[in-house]
């Protein structure tokens, strides 16, 4: 795709993979509409900043009117990129802990994708990158809840690709190992430390994915730390 002057929505953009897919895909020339529940620091003439909270239905059908009544329909690319997660053994973990992940990680998903696929197919271009996790394609102890979310995301992005790919959409799955963003703030048994990816690393996997050719579909991505112990 060429991407000079298309549309972008990316979701959780306040840091961490999100801002630097913002800042990545503007260096493209793209114009970048980033949802989240707080803005990131980024100034630019094509960011555009619309508040939403992607588990909350009514908050990403605020965000989706108000960003095609500013940069028109036509959005081309969607990076669902917001997510949680929460650490507890399976039968300790709190129940609004095991939904909060559900309803940002998964059902977020549903919520912003199901409302720009459709001028997606009409336009016969569109790419929808979904940002899982290595925690979606094995089980690690003590993160059930948040393993489940993301096998959720691998198992939603496969069936998606297979509805879509004749309408010329492209859906595309990314499972990170361990970035150094703020995710692990929460996660007690992990610390973030320069071993890990950068956030901007993933950016350019997404970007690579994106500037392909139309005809060329990157259904999963697996990246990790070379050296994760340095």
């Amino acid at each position: 795709m060429d991407l000079f002057d298309k549309v972008a929505v990316v979701t959780g953009v306040s840091k961490g993979i999100g801002k630097a897919t913002v800042e990545a895909l503007l260096k493209e020339s793209c114009i970048v509409a980033g949802w989240g529940r707080s803005a990131p620091d980024i100034s630019h003439h094509n960011f555009h900043f619309f508040r939403a909270d992607v588990s909350d239905i009514d908050s990403v059908n605020n965000a989706y009117y108000a960003t095609v009544n500013a940069l028109g329909g036509d959005i081309a690319i969607l990076i669902n990129n917001a997510g949680l997660g929460y650490e507890g053994k399976f039968e300790e973990l709190d129940p609004v802990e095991w939904k909060s992940m559900f309803d940002t990680n998964v059902n977020g998903i549903f919520y912003c994708s199901r409302l720009i696929l459709p001028q997606m197919k009409e336009n016969d271009e569109g790419h929808i990158i979904n940002i899982s996790s290595i925690a979606g394609n094995t089980g690690i102890p003590g993160m059930a809840g948040y393993c489940a979310t993301k096998h959720a995301v691998r198992g939603l992005s496969h069936s998606l690709y297979k509805e879509v790919r004749n309408f010329g959409v492209k859906v595309t799955c990314v499972y990170p190992g361990s970035v150094q963003t703020n995710f692990f703030d929460d996660i007690d048994s992990v610390t973030a430390n320069n071993n890990m990816m950068r956030p901007e690393d993933i950016a350019s996997s997404i970007l690579h994915c994106l500037k392909s050719h139309a005809n060329y579909h990157h259904v999963d991505i697996e990246v990790r730390p070379l050296k994760p112990k340095g």
